[in-house]
C-alpha cells in the first residue's frame, strides 16, 4: 500500500446499511471511516505495486528458507508452463 499525502477530497453517499458497516468496521478496528474506505478500495483496486509485492509475497511463500532450488526442476517447470523455450 502506498501512504501518500492525501490530495483529493471525495464526497460520497452512502446508504444507512452500508454506512452501517462501514462505521462498526471502523470502531472494531480503532480507524476512521475514511481509512476503513481508503483500504477498500486498495483491496478491489490494488496497484501495480501492489501487485508486485503480493506475487513476490506468494514467490516466498514456496521457496523454504536457506534452501536453494535445484535448477534442473525449476527449470522443467518453467519449460512445463511454457516460460522457457
Amino acid at each position: 500500500m502506498c501512504m501518500s499525502v492525501m490530495e483529493r477530497r471525495l464526497q460520497l453517499l452512502l446508504d444507512r446499511e452500508r454506512y452501517e458497516r462501514v462505521h462498526a468496521e471502523a470502531l472494531r478496528s480503532g480507524r476512521s471511516v475514511a481509512a476503513v474506505i481508503r483500504q477498500a478500495i486498495d483491496i478491489s483496486f490494488p496497484g501495480d505495486a501492489d501487485l508486485r509485492v503480493e506475487a513476490a509475497r506468494r514467490l516466498l511463500a514456496v521457496v523454504t528458507p536457506g534452501a536453494e532450488p535445484d535448477w534442473q526442476d525449476t527449470k522443467r517447470a518453467l519449460e512445463a508452463d511454457g516460460q522457457v523455450a
